[in-house]
């Protein structure tokens, strides 16, 4: 079963099909009833990739959803996302009853329902959509009911009578929707104060530890991808969350602590500069030189004179 390949849904169509349900009314755009949808055993322990967006609110939810190594279970109401071309998967919940009240919605978005609008190019902005199954929005009754009526808006116009208005309505009120999802957020990176700074702490010790080793010219800089991987995060989520938290990219923060552990050997060691550069992973020692005084405003030379 592991081995198999993803199953991939091309259509809107396709997904009600597979799960039962009556046909779209418009073969691009779907807002349903999550509660409506058949309990079916055979989507689980499956891989899926679909052709469309999703965005879902679940809650009373009888199974995990895995992403990588990350397992999230819906035993609260969360606000998830999934981009085209992303393979998750619906793993069995053993342990789960079938009493479950299941409630919330799944609205389904075919890229092409955006052609020839600024919302085409512009939904690539919003990196939660990058983020992974785990890293979903926890909202507060508020929130949630900031978003229903939004759904709620959704739905009526596409049930309604077609018109030349009605898709630059649902634009209108999808742009809405992503934007407050943005909002909820970055107001979520504040809140979960405590299991966010657990992660710049994890942070600060994967570097010290990356540095200190003795074959960095063999290992390289750490990348933006090793780093997020060893903290199990996504790329997106770790970058959304230090610019928030810090004002500074993952890229900055790998650099930062580079130029401390730099700082340390120009000041501590008799060391030359090629030796430091080489210690700290670069194969030549002028790339070392231009990131130091870009980040410091002097040569490595000059810092080290700075002390004598």
């Amino acid at each position: 079963m592991e081995n198999q390949s993803p199953i991939r849904l091309k259509t809107i169509s396709e997904f009600h099909k597979s799960r039962g349900l009556a046909q779209p009314e418009h073969p691009l755009i779907s807002v349903i009833d999550f509660g409506t949808i058949p309990r079916s055993a055979d989507i689980r322990g499956k891989s899926w990739i679909f052709d469309f967006y999703q965005v879902s609110l679940k809650r009373g939810i009888d199974f995990k959803m895995k992403y990588g190594q990350q397992a999230y279970d819906f035993d609260e109401g969360v606000l998830g996302f999934i981009a085209p071309n992303q393979v998750f998967k619906i793993e069995h919940e053993p342990h789960a009853t079938q009493n479950q009240i299941r409630s919330g919605w799944m609205l389904l978005v075919h890229p092409d329902f955006f052609w020839n609008t600024p919302l085409a190019k512009a939904i690539k902005q919003y990196e939660y959509f990058d983020y992974a199954i785990n890293e979903a929005l926890f909202l507060s009754e508020k929130e949630e009911a900031t978003l229903n009526a939004i759904i709620e808006n959704i739905r009526q116009e596409y049930h309604a009578n077609i018109d030349k208005f009605s898709k630059q309505i649902i634009i209108s009120q999808i742009e809405t929707l992503l934007s407050y999802s943005e909002r909820f957020y970055h107001r979520q990176f504040l809140t979960r104060e405590k299991s966010n700074h657990q992660v710049l702490h994890r942070l600060e010790e994967l570097l010290n530890h990356y540095f200190d080793q003795e074959d960095l010219i063999s290992r390289g800089l750490p990348s933006v991808q090793y780093v997020a991987d060893q903290l199990h995060i996504s790329q997106k989520y770790l970058s959304t969350l230090l610019k928030v938290l810090t004002g500074q990219s993952t890229q900055q923060h790998i650099h930062n602590k580079l130029i401390d552990k730099a700082k340390e050997k120009l000041s501590t060691t008799n060391l030359s500069i090629s030796e430091i550069a080489y210690a700290l992973g670069f194969e030549h020692s002028q790339s070392f030189s231009k990131l130091f005084k870009s980040k410091t405003d002097l040569s490595p030379i000059e810092f080290r004179q700075s002390f004598n």
